[in-house]
């Protein structure tokens, strides 16, 4: 019965890595361009929050295409581990006490990615030559 599900495993993964880069987009608009608005204090946008913001606005912007997805899903995955120890991790080793729920979740999510690659509806699916995700 299950095994038919196996058929729509590439746009489970498709939607995954859209959903996950609207969220990361937002992040980054929040960070450079104070949208959507946030209901606290948002640190300056400078240093590492500027970085961070860049990152979360055209690495979101890329899985949402699916342009570029593995390396922009490793790089994103990375980001998101070194941010969990350094925004996240003074706070306290748990994160049901820091707040890095998310910050893990999406490393984890993108590193998935990296080995899955971007699924249904990407243009590395489309994309000519060396670019071209392979099919099983």
């Amino acid at each position: 019965m299950f095994d038919r599900l196996n058929t729509y495993a590439p746009m489970a993964l498709g939607a995954l890595r859209i959903v996950a880069g609207l969220l990361f987009l937002q992040g980054g608009t929040q960070k450079l361009f104070g949208f959507p608005e946030v209901p606290f204090e948002m640190p300056p946008t400078e240093g590492l929050m500027l970085a961070a913001g860049i990152l979360e606005l055209v690495g979101g912007a890329l899985m949402i295409v699916g342009f570029l997805t593995r390396p922009t899903a490793f790089i994103l995955s990375g980001f998101m581990a070194v941010g969990y120890w350094i925004g996240h991790a003074p706070m306290g080793l748990f994160p049901a006490t820091n707040m890095g729920g998310p910050a893990i979740l999406f490393c984890f999510v993108y590193l998935y990615i990296f080995f899955a690659g971007p699924g249904a509806w990407s243009v590395d699916g489309v994309m000519p030559g060396a670019w071209r995700e392979k099919r099983a």
